[in-house]
């Protein structure tokens, strides 16, 4: 199985206090990976870190073989990952067109009809809403919007953090379906953090677990035992 994200060591302080400590794992291509915990065990920080938000105290971030630890966020989304963190972040006074287009052209990146009507086709809503406001859709409608927007940069990797949070099922079911669509039709590769249980098992092809800021767990999805839930996922 080919290697598509690569994190060895990886260490991380805010404020002088250690976040992450020694982290190791692997995404691979045409896969679902599932970064699971308990709140405040260091997620969101380990997607920020491999975005470029955070710096390192240590470590490498590798992608497609070639290490972008020193690389700006905008470079590390040119070289194809796309990052959808937690909130959406979508801009409110602007259009569902306006927001879905943006990140496409501030990298220079012409969208493709058919490749657009592949987007249409995952999510149907937004093509329905495109001259509405942003601030006007619902917190799922949002939700497909920033994975939307995502998308249409053609990423390698994609990386969502805390999808389904606040989200109503049906929707849960619809980003769901989608990214089935895009591991096996796209072949790309996904890193999930996520909270709900069901819908890592669900999606899920390897899982791996942070506690204390440290790698705790990891393996393939049907290796995910009660007695490792309930020793590191259970509140």
């Amino acid at each position: 199985m080919t290697s598509s994200l690569a994190i060895s060591n990886l260490s991380l302080s805010i404020g002088g206090s250690a976040i992450l400590r020694g982290i190791d794992f692997t995404i691979h291509t045409q896969t679902v990976s599932c970064l699971m915990g308990r709140n405040g065990v260091g997620k969101s920080t380990t997607l920020k870190a491999i975005m470029g938000l955070l710096p390192l105290d240590s470590g490498t971030v590798k992608f497609e073989g070639q290490d972008i630890s020193r690389l700006s966020t905008a470079q590390r989304a040119r070289a194809g990952i796309a990052y959808v963190p937690q909130g959406r972040d979508i801009f409110p006074h602007l259009t569902v067109e306006e927001n879905l287009f943006i990140g496409a052209r501030a990298q220079g990146i012409t969208t493709d009809p058919d490749y657009l009507d592949q987007v249409f086709t995952l999510f149907p809503i937004i093509r329905e809403f495109l001259k509405r406001k942003g601030g006007m859709l619902s917190g799922g409608q949002q939700q497909q919007l920033a994975i939307a927007r995502s998308l249409l940069t053609r990423p390698k990797l994609l990386i969502l953090d805390e999808p389904t949070e606040g989200i109503q099922p049906n929707i849960i079911d619809q980003i769901g379906d989608a990214i089935r669509i895009l591991r096996n039709q796209l072949g790309m590769g996904i890193l999930l953090v996520e909270q709900y249980l069901d819908f890592c098992k669900e999606l899920g092809d390897e899982f791996t677990i942070l506690e204390r800021g440290s790698v705790s767990a990891a393996g393939p999805m049907e290796s995910l035992s009660d007695e490792i839930v309930k020793k590191f996922l259970t509140v």
